[in-house]
């Protein structure tokens, strides 16, 4: 067997695995959950009126469900490198992703945002914070931000990385430039990703999409341990899916919006693909874009521009049904992942 064969059996076991772990770890979460109930706070402060409404019925359903993503790919990630450490020669040793290049920092700041997402979580469920909804939408970005200037710190000083590259023109070495563009690049992604997260298996199927698209792209790079790491992801959000398609069992919460979306972004920046992220996470996009669109809109005209933001609430707003968005959704995103990939592949082709 050549490498990259062994790289994708690698890739698709490692999926498989997480996909298992995740299903067999449910049942043990949701237990805690609704144990201790802990349930998301659906917010009826009269600023929303129209999310409160569609939505209060959803009131009560557990949330946290993101732990398990994030917590998947860290038992396997620790499990295979402690693996692979004791026994050197096993096969199994072979299957460890864990390195420093291309998935420690990714692995890292996926945790890191993980706990942090957790607290917001648990204040939303407690009632406290900003009107019993946990973090404003400024404390969020503070903490993206923070998050940020430690992965481009190890990127400058770790990786020695201050290379941009843009597709069909070149490569360029941009020096401190690199710092906030890697900073802009985390702390939009991750409140991208995290204003997605509003429906139903939304977020889950558009992140699935993303990470797959890269995985791609890290294969044909020859970053294997960082498509491994991307397969991994992608096998424990097809458990998630599982039991959060609509009606959802739980919810992902800032545990996974949040950390999801700034290892999305990390994964972007290591494979020197951050031009082609809006192209394959476009439906991220649309939505935050509807979201600083209204705000715009109603400083400056004193009215709204769509019913109720992010734009997938303008459309039940509408009259569309919950699962209606959600699969359109999902059909955008695997396009403009597909384009991305396609996209990444030819820009290969012409260096």
């Amino acid at each position: 067997m050549n490498l990259e064969s062994f790289e994708l059996v690698r890739i698709l076991v490692l999926t498989t695995a997480a996909f298992i772990l995740a299903v067999a770890l449910t049942p043990v979460w949701t237990h805690v959950l609704y144990k201790y109930k802990l349930g998301k706070r659906i917010r009826n402060s009269g600023d929303t009126p129209i999310f409160s409404m569609l939505h209060a019925k959803k009131s009560g359903t557990p949330t946290m469900g993101g732990v398990l993503v994030w917590g998947v790919v860290l038992l396997l990630a620790l499990g295979l490198l402690y693996f692979a450490q004791a026994f050197p020669g096993a096969w199994v040793a072979k299957f460890s992703f864990l390195t420093r290049p291309q998935t420690l920092l990714p692995l890292g700041a996926l945790v890191a945002s993980a706990l942090v997402g957790l607290i917001d979580d648990f204040m939303n469920v407690r009632g406290v914070g900003t009107k019993g909804g946990g973090l404003r939408i400024r404390h969020r970005l503070l903490i993206y931000s923070a998050i940020a200037i430690v992965g481009a710190l190890w990127f400058t000083l770790k990786l020695d990385w201050d290379l941009l590259h843009i597709p069909f023109i070149g490569d360029f070495n941009i020096g401190w430039w690199y710092f906030p563009f890697f900073i802009f690049v985390v702390v939009s992604t991750a409140f991208s990703v995290n204003e997605t997260d509003g429906l139903d298996g939304l977020a889950g199927g558009t992140l699935l999409t993303s990470f797959g698209a890269f995985a791609i792209i890290s294969f044909a790079q020859g970053k294997y341990d960082l498509a491994v790491f991307c397969g991994v992801i992608i096998g424990a959000l097809l458990a998630f899916l599982w039991f959060n398609i609509n009606p959802a069992r739980f919810f992902m919460g800032d545990t996974g919006s949040m950390a999801l979306g700034v290892t999305l972004a990390l994964v972007a920046l290591l494979t020197n693909s951050a031009f082609l992220l809006p192209i394959i996470g476009l439906v991220f996009v649309i939505e935050s874009l509807s979201v600083i669109i209204q705000l715009f809109w109603r400083k400056f005209f004193h009215q709204k521009l769509f019913l109720s933001t992010p734009i997938h609430h303008h459309f039940e707003a509408e009259g569309w049904s919950e699962p209606k968005i959600v699969m359109r959704f999902w059909v955008i995103s695997i396009i403009t992942a597909t384009l991305g990939v396609s996209l990444a592949l030819l820009d290969a082709l012409v260096k």
